[in-house]
């Protein structure tokens, strides 16, 4: 269901935790979540980049095979200065990015909050790790890294909607909202506030230009950490950033 806000903005991400530019973009979420707080509402939408090798062809970057998908990391990597580790799609490449977004949904079923750290462990575990996250077993070790962040996530649970198809379900309405929305590239951004028309951006984008969007449509949102510290900006979440995430929040 698309959100919408009085005074604030309502973002809807489609996204999967395989896309190498999702990734990339991790820093100038962290910061518009960081300098808007309650002023931002922020859903994730899972996308199924990858349903299986068979089903994948991605012609604008000449990719049909994994180790194809090794240099499309290579390229996002040097383009924005964040840290993928390639080598994933040469050694030990995924199959699918489905269980990933099955996983995460599982994890949302219990909460959007530790679902949104599950899906940044997904993709440091991938992108910077080179872990291959359409491994269940992964999945689990993920999921488990998850509940030393928080005694409310029930591994259990998590398990079980894993294997009794809520987490399938759950991902199968994402699949269709993502069809309906003819959304065609990941990631894809739709930002709304009440009284406007949506806005819509696809694809890689610096901070600079989510900024010029919030700024059309709220210019008078109010920026509640305006000027960034790294020590305090590390604050709001129990995960770490990587040395690259840093420099871009802190020069962006």
């Amino acid at each position: 269901m698309p959100l919408a806000l009085d005074d604030g903005i309502a973002i809807t991400y489609y996204t999967d935790p395989l896309c190498c530019w999702s990734w990339a973009m991790e820093p100038s979420i962290r910061k518009l979540q960081y300098c808007l707080k309650n002023q931002l509402q922020l859903r994730y939408c899972m996308g199924g980049l990858i349903p299986s090798w068979k089903n994948f062809n991605d012609p604008v970057n000449f990719v049909s095979r994994p180790i194809q998908m090794g240099p499309v990391w290579m390229h996002a990597a040097e383009l924005t200065g964040m840290k993928i580790d390639s080598r994933l799609w040469f050694k030990d490449a995924p199959s699918s990015s489905y269980p990933a977004c099955i996983a995460y949904k599982c994890v949302e079923l219990q909460s959007t909050e530790l679902a949104d750290i599950y899906l940044r462990l997904l993709r440091e575990a991938c992108m910077v790790e080179g872990i291959n996250i359409a491994c269940q077993s992964e999945l689990i070790l993920i999921a488990n890294r998850l509940s030393s962040y928080s005694t409310e996530f029930d591994v259990n649970s998590f398990k079980n909607d894993l294997h009794n198809g809520k987490g399938r379900e759950a991902f199968r309405a994402d699949l269709n909202e993502v069809k309906v929305n003819e959304i065609q590239r990941f990631p894809t951004w739709i930002f709304r506030r009440k009284g406007n028309d949506p806005v819509v951006i696809s694809g890689y984008q610096p901070f600079a230009a989510l900024l010029k969007i919030v700024l059309h449509l709220c210019p008078g949102i109010i920026w509640e950490n305006e000027s960034i510290h790294a020590d305090t900006f590390k604050d709001p979440w129990p995960f770490g950033f990587t040395q690259e995430e840093m420099r871009e929040v802190l020069s962006s």
